[in-house]
């Protein structure tokens, strides 16, 4: 199963990404920030922090993360608010929280184009966003949507229109290793091999179980290809660098 044909609105394959971009540094009152497109899917994140103090709730004797959504038009509804739980639980999941205890660092996610495979789009912004605001991370998280259609075929990084038509979908984050993307990260705060890991796993729909674990296999495949944009997207240290991928 997955292997069939699919006629694509755009064109790609059953395996081929939207073209991607990212640029960074471009808010000058943020510690960090990053503005990630997948195809026109467009979404910026904002890095504050770390500031003095934590939430009520919140264990003083570790950093915490906030995650505030907000969506291109309107007020923020049920499903933005389940999309502010996800990410928060993602980005907790690749922070070193012991490092700066009792401290809050807020993640502000504005959304200024929804063309399909908007959460995946928003975790890799706002991972791009906290290493350009230096907090020191376990591994970077690299997210992607998996759809599977009526027909039985599992198509990558869905448009909007095709999210609407398909039987399920599932949000998928993997872990991947800031060695490979930051030369200078130390080599302490890697835990061991990750790269078969998953972070966060989200589903829609219903989807036989090896139709879900072939979106693993693929997912992780276009992942790596994600991170190799990464890679190249933070090899250049220049304020305001936008990279494109070809």
């Amino acid at each position: 199963m997955g292997a069939m044909t699919v006629d694509r609105a755009d064109g790609r394959s059953v395996n081929q990404l939207r073209p991607l971009a990212c640029s960074r540094n471009i808010l000058h009152r943020a510690h960090g920030s990053a503005r990630w497109s997948q195809g026109d899917t467009i979404v910026l994140a904002a890095v504050y922090g770390p500031k003095a103090g934590t939430k009520k709730g919140e264990n003083p004797e570790k950093a915490s993360i906030e995650v505030i959504w907000k969506p291109k038009t309107g007020q923020i509804g049920k499903l933005e608010k389940e999309y502010e739980m996800i990410l928060k639980r993602t980005l907790q999941s690749i922070c070193l929280m012991t490092i700066h205890p009792n401290t809050t660092t807020s993640i502000i996610v504005q959304v200024f184009g929804d063309d399909g495979a908007l959460l995946p789009c928003a975790i890799n912004a706002s991972c791009a966003a906290l290493v350009d605001a230096g907090i020191p991370l376990k591994h970077l998280a690299v997210a992607i949507c998996c759809g599977f259609t009526e027909g039985g075929s599992v198509i990558l990084d869905p448009t909007k229109a095709e999210e609407q038509k398909i039987q399920a979908f599932a949000y998928l984050v993997f872990p991947n290793s800031p060695l490979s993307v930051l030369p200078s990260a130390p080599s302490a705060e890697v835990d061991g091999p990750i790269e078969n890991g998953i972070i966060t796993s989200v589903t829609h729909g219903v989807m036989p179980v090896v139709d879900y674990f072939n979106c693993l296999e693929r997912g992780r495949a276009a992942c790596a290809k994600i991170s190799e944009f990464h890679r190249r997207s933070l090899e250049s240290q220049v304020p305001g660098d936008l990279t494109k991928a070809t």
